[in-house]
C-alpha cells in the first residue's frame, strides 16, 4: 500500500509499505477515507522531531520512518476483539491515542495523560496510507447523516471542545481565544455551542480573521495593530473575559492571557508549546486566577459526532482544502510555505 511517511526534518516520502498486519486484541484496521492535515504533522515535517521519538516507542514499539496522520474517517478492515456495536465495512472515525490501560490514571479513565501514551502517526504508523492501525477502544461509528469528511475533523474539533469544557464556559460568559488556526477555529465553535455571549479572537492573519468574522463571533482583532487586553477589558464592561483559550503554545501568549483574564477568571493553555513561561505570581494569587493546561482530548470525539449528528455542530467551515494523498509531499511543502490559505487540509488514498 502507499505511504506518506516521515524520515526526518523536511524529509516526507509516498512510499509503498506493506499492509498492516493482522491486529492485535486491542487493535483495529481501518481502510482511510480522509485524514487531516494536523499542526502537529506539519510541525513534525518542519523542525521535528518532537513528538516522534528518534527510536522505538516504549509502548508501540514504532520506529520511524513512519506515516503521518491522526485525524482520520474510514471503514473497519479488521477487528482484533469484538466491539459492541461495530463490524467489518462499518464507516468510522477514531480517538488516536494508544495506551498502557494499567497506570493509576488509565485505570482512572485519564486515559489521555497515560506516562506510556502515544498517538497514531507519531508512535505508530498512521493515517496519511491506504489502510491504519488504531486503537479498538478509540472507535466511533458514524451516523449515515455525518460524512466522511466531517468525520476526518472530528479530532480537532474534539480537541477544541475539550479546551471549552477544560475552561468551564458558560451561557453569558466572554470568551478570549488567542489564535484563530484550526484548534482557535475549534475553540470558536465549542465555546459558541457552550453558551458564550461575547467571542473574541486574538489572530494576526487577515484571511483567518475574516473567516472567523463570517462565522459570527463577536470581534476579530489584529494583535499587530491593536492592544487586545485594552479593547477586550472595554468591551466586557471594564471586567475582563471570563475565560481566555491559548491557542498557539507560544510562551509570550501564555503569559499575556494570564494578564488579560478577569479577576477569578480562567486561562486555558491548548496550545502545544516548547518553552518556559514567566509571569508575575502576583497576578494569580492576588486576583485569583486559574491557569490550566489541556491536552488533546478525554472521550470528546464521540460527543462531537453526536453534536454533527443533531445539526448543532457544522464542521464545512473548517475544511479548506481537499486534496488526493498522491500529492501530500507537494501539500506540506505548500502549507509549510503559506499557512494563512488553509484551515484544514484533508488528503484521502481513494483518488478524487
Amino acid at each position: 500500500m502507499k505511504a506518506l511517511r516521515w524520515h526526518g526534518a523536511r524529509d516526507l516520502r509516498l512510499e509503498e509499505v506493506p499492509d498492516p498486519p493482522e491486529p492485535g486484541p486491542h487493535e483495529a484496521v481501518v481502510d482511510v477515507s480522509w485524514c487531516g492535515v494536523c499542526g502537529t504533522d506539519l510541525h513534525e515535517f518542519l523542525e521535528g522531531p518532537h513528538m516522534i521519538r528518534t527510536g522505538a516507542h516504549p509502548l508501540t514499539g514504532a520506529a520511524p520512518p513512519l506515516a503521518l496522520g491522526h485525524e482520520l474517517s474510514g471503514t473497519v478492515a479488521a477487528l482484533g476483539a469484538e466491539v459492541p456495536g461495530i463490524k467489518i465495512g462499518d464507516r468510522v472515525t477514531a480517538d488516536p491515542v494508544w495506551s498502557c490501560g494499567v497506570c493509576y490514571w488509565c485505570v482512572r479513565g485519564e486515559y489521555h495523560v497515560c506516562p506510556r501514551s502515544g498517538s497514531v502517526g507519531l508512535a505508530s504508523p498512521g493515517a496519511f496510507a491506504d489502510r491504519v492501525t488504531v486503537p479498538l477502544a478509540g472507535l466511533t461509528p458514524l451516523p449515515d447523516n455525518v460524512s466522511d469528511e466531517s468525520a476526518a475533523v472530528a479530532e480537532p474539533l474534539a480537541v477544541g471542545l475539550h479546551a471549552v469544557t477544560r475552561g468551564g464556559v458558560r451561557p453569558g460568559d466572554n470568551v478570549l481565544v488567542v489564535g484563530g488556526g484550526p484548534i482557535g477555529f475549534a475553540v470558536v465553535l465549542a465555546a459558541r455551542l457552550a453558551g458564550a455571549a461575547g467571542l473574541y479572537v486574538s489572530e494576526p492573519l487577515k484571511e483567518r480573521r475574516e473567516r472567523l468574522l463570517e462565522l459570527g463571533v463577536t470581534e476579530a482583532f489584529d494583535p499587530r495593530e491593536t492592544d487586545v487586553r485594552r479593547e477586550v477589558f472595554v468591551r466586557t464592561g471594564r471586567i475582563g473575559p471570563d475565560v481566555v483559550i491559548d491557542a498557539t503554545g507560544v510562551p509570550a501568549l501564555a503569559a499575556q492571557a494570564v494578564a488579560t483574564v478577569r479577576r477569578g477568571g480562567r486561562v486555558v493553555l491548548a496550545g502545544v508549546g516548547h518553552g518556559k513561561v514567566e509571569f508575575d505570581m502576583g497576578q494569580l494569587v492576588f486576583y485569583e486566577r486559574t491557569v490550566l493546561g489541556t491536552l488533546g482530548y478525554h472521550h470528546d470525539i464521540p460527543r462531537v459526532i453526536d453534536l454533527m449528528s443533531t445539526g448543532r455542530l457544522d464542521a464545512a467551515p473548517l475544511i479548506t482544502g481537499r486534496l488526493p494523498l498522491s500529492e501530500g509531499v507537494a501539500v506540506f511543502a505548500d502549507l509549510a510555505a503559506d499557512r494563512a490559505r488553509h484551515l484544514k487540509v484533508l488528503l484521502t488514498p481513494k483518488g478524487l
